[in-house]
């Protein structure tokens, strides 16, 4: 089988923790090829919110690498046949220019390209609080076939620290791709299933 090819962009925002869990998810996965872009505004955050390893990091565990000003590249171009694409974070400008079709980047472009192909297009848009012009420009992704996930954490999985917090969302994002491979996060099986689990551990505990 061939591998399903997922394009990772991270750009200038907030949250580049997210961005690393995700990819490092993704090379966990055998039938997932990762095809990483990071914008220079995403450097820059990955080195101010993890560290100068975080890029070295990341650039290891995915299968391409593309220069953020690389708009002939393959990921530019709806022929070359990809699963979909996660922006996490997505800044407000980025997501301004998915919603403009300003494809001045090749974050945006290969955006975009999901867009008119159809493919799978998941936004982390991080920002808070939202003015009407970040509502309005998640709308018109929306209406144009992309899915809006703010980075907004889950809590009834009972997280202990923020890595498990990090890590369920990553793996939601990773979820909404809808890959062969099927659901990674872990999901709500409704209040009594969580009850009984609890009843369950705390059994253990004693």
């Amino acid at each position: 089988m061939k591998p399903e090819r997922v394009i990772v962009g991270i750009s200038g925002a907030s949250g580049a923790a997210i961005a690393v869990r995700i990819i490092e998810r993704l090379a966990e996965l055998p039938s997932i090829e990762t095809h990483l872009v990071v914008s220079d505004a995403g450097r820059r955050t990955l080195q101010h919110e993890i560290g100068p390893r975080a890029l070295p990091h990341i650039r290891s565990l995915a299968c391409r690498i593309y220069p953020a000003g690389d708009i002939g590249a393959a990921i530019a171009s709806g022929s070359f046949p990809v699963h979909g694409m996660i922006v996490a974070p997505c800044s407000m400008r980025t997501l301004s220019a998915v919603a403009s079709g300003h494809a001045d980047t090749l974050i945006v472009r290969a955006a975009d390209v999901q867009l008119k192909e159809r493919r799978r297009l998941v936004l982390l848009a991080r920002e808070t609080p939202l003015h009407l012009g970040h509502l309005r420009n998640m709308c018109t992704v929306t209406e144009m076939g992309a899915i809006v996930m703010p980075p907004v954490p889950a809590f009834y999985h009972k997280p202990q620290t923020i890595d498990d917090m990090v890590d369920q969302l990553a793996c939601r994002a990773i979820d909404l791709l809808a890959l062969s491979i099927g659901t990674i996060a872990r999901i709500w099986e409704g209040e009594v299933a969580e009850t009984e689990r609890s009843s369950t551990v705390t059994n253990l505990l004693l």
